[in-house]
């Protein structure tokens, strides 16, 4: 077993530094413009496409109540029209040029996505340009999205079991941060956006001054700075928008929480621990445990729980966040397995790593497994762009990108053991229970 880890290593190590010569912090060029955009570039002549990842210092936790869910809407409305572009041309006009685009939205931050043949690159700076400077925030047009926002509400809480419980477990956990909610928003407050709720949301977090745009693949420095100054140089900046100061109180004892879906056919259970932010020193070592309890067949929950029949399904979930934030933990019972049973079994698997922390050797397996996904995703121009603007944001510099892997490596099994005494804990805990019918009083 120890020689087939050496062996791994040492692959490892050898794949490591070829790809660490591919890529470099040196090969990332970085410029700011006047109206307080940064922009990151990644020449990659591999293949001749490229793609440009728009990251929006905007999500749910720049909330308040009463607006709820406008950061997600906004993603829905930055698709249907603008001064140049109008309805549906966006994608028509982007398509037609050979390319594709997605986005999505978090707690913390709004990301689009365009991938496309290099040589259509001017024509990707004109659509995001207009959509930035004048999008089309007509009452007719947000009344229909809003249809389509509170749709999506609806379906989403009734085909996802992890939404569901989700949803009141963070309601439980956080009393003050706006993490509260869950990004899609409250259902009464997305009936109730203003036009005038919208359009300031937009000239507040839609700024130039609030973004980081990351382009990768076959283009040239120069290139990118001639059309960044043409098109995105001209909007004006704003006033940047208020930074979050609610720090969540110190959680003093285990919460609880009960949600009655009669569709679920057995019990899930939900554990969420507060744990710090992604720029913690911890986050390694937390993410690596992450790892253990939730990867693969080998790893601790499979083995403790569905090997063992009590659950048919177990998950862990470490978000990257900007404010501390949860470590979630979820089961889905076997048939015959009650509430009870599931959670005692989950807490206890969680518990002994606390007690009896991990070996070596299953922490360079897990290293190994961290190692090998981020250089798998660092393979691709898409990978690198994503993960350069991740770690722009939730780490504070991209630069944080190239020492990672030290990073993982250098976390220790009292490190783990450590992370887990601190954070797991009961009074730290907040658990949330799904089944069909909660039952009554006895």
């Amino acid at each position: 077993m120890k020689r087939r880890i050496a062996a791994l290593v040492v692959l490892l190590t050898t794949w490591v530094s070829v790809n660490a010569n591919a890529t470099t912090q040196e090969d990332v060029n970085t410029f700011t413009l006047d109206n307080g955009m940064k922009i990151m570039v990644l020449e990659d002549s591999s293949i001749p496409n490229a793609n440009m990842y728009l990251f929006w210092k905007v999500g749910s936790r720049n909330e308040v109540p009463g607006i709820t869910g406008i950061s997600h809407f906004f993603e829905h409305m930055m698709f249907n029209g603008s001064k140049k572009y109008g309805p549906k041309m966006f994608d028509r006009t982007m398509e037609a040029a050979g390319g594709a685009n997605n986005a999505y939205t978090t707690e913390d931050i709004t990301v689009y996505t365009d991938w496309f043949p290099a040589n259509a690159l001017e024509t990707i700076f004109d659509l995001e340009a207009d959509r930035i400077a004048n999008l089309d925030i007509n009452p007719e047009m947000v009344e229909s999205e809003r249809g389509v926002v509170q749709s999506e509400r609806t379906t989403g809480l009734e085909n996802s079991n992890w939404r569901t419980i989700q949803e009141e477990v963070k309601s439980a956990a956080f009393r003050a941060h706006p993490y509260s909610w869950s990004v899609i928003g409250h259902e009464s407050d997305i009936a109730a956006w203003s036009l005038e709720d919208l359009q300031q949301y937009h000239k507040t977090y839609y700024a130039p001054n609030n973004a980081v745009v990351v382009i990768a693949g076959d283009v040239k420095v120069a290139e990118v700075k001639k059309l960044a100054k043409q098109y995105f140089g001209v909007i004006p900046a704003q006033t940047p928008p208020k930074a979050v100061r609610t720090v969540e109180p110190l959680q003093k004892g285990e919460r609880r929480v009960f949600v009655e879906k009669a569709s679920v056919s057995t019990p899930n259970v939900m554990l969420a621990y507060h744990v710090p932010s992604t720029k913690h020193e911890d986050y390694y070592a937390l993410d690596l445990l992450n790892t253990i309890f939730s990867e693969g067949n080998s790893s601790r929950l499979y083995q403790g729980l569905v090997d063992k029949q009590v659950a048919s399904n177990v998950m862990s979930y470490l978000p990257m966040s900007f404010d501390p934030n949860l470590f979630y933990f979820m089961g889905v019972a076997n048939s015959g397995v009650d509430a009870v049973q599931l959670e005692a079994n989950m807490i206890a698997e969680i518990n002994r790593i606390s007690l009896e922390g991990v070996s070596q050797n299953e922490l360079e397996k897990v290293k190994n497994i961290k190692l090998m996904d981020f250089y798998r995703t660092m393979q691709t121009i898409n990978g690198r762009a994503n993960t350069l603007g991740r770690y722009e944001l939730y780490f504070g510099s991209y630069e944080k990108l190239f020492s990672a892997p030290e990073a993982y490596n250098k976390v220790t099994v009292e490190d783990i053991q450590r992370v887990a005494q601190t954070y797991l804990r009961k009074a730290n805990r907040t658990v949330g229970v799904l089944a069909a019918t909660e039952g009554a009083d006895q």
